[in-house]
């Protein structure tokens, strides 16, 4: 990874199997920044950061076992859309995205507003983006 910076806005995302989660996001090329387990059951992640390159970063955890504050905790309904340098990096991140247990929503293709791009769902029901299209 590039000179580390830090983002100013990050999605947030829930999973209800979250170690699973990071064996994905580190298969399609996230990079740990952060991981902070519950020292009584280390699979029940409080808190984890993974970056995607210099300037993208996700923060997410485990369901929460008890809500009291009502926050959003719902598993399989964030989005993200990540940002690769090339058009042949959009297919590699979805090719490795497919390998490790994605569902393809659209193969890699030129779009019409400039750059290439891919999505696909993660195992659980998460939606990411793969696009050379860096924004205006």
């Amino acid at each position: 990874m590039s000179e580390r910076t830090n983002p100013t806005v990050y999605a947030g995302l829930t999973y209800a199997d979250a170690l699973a989660a990071i064996a994905w996001l580190e298969a399609v090329g996230f990079e740990r920044r952060e991981l902070h387990a519950d020292e009584n059951d280390p699979s029940h992640v409080l808190h984890a950061e993974y970056a995607w390159g210099p300037r993208g970063a996700i923060m997410f955890g485990s369901k929460r076992r008890e809500n009291p504050d009502g926050f959003v905790d719902t598993v399989g309904h964030g989005q993200a859309y990540c940002v690769t340098q090339t058009d042949e990096e959009v297919d590699a991140a979805y090719d490795r995205a497919m390998a490790a247990g994605a569902t393809s929503l659209r193969p890699p293709e030129d779009m019409p507003y400039g750059g290439r791009g891919a999505t696909v769902l993660d195992p659980e029901g998460n939606q990411w983006s793969f696009g050379s299209y860096p924004g205006s």
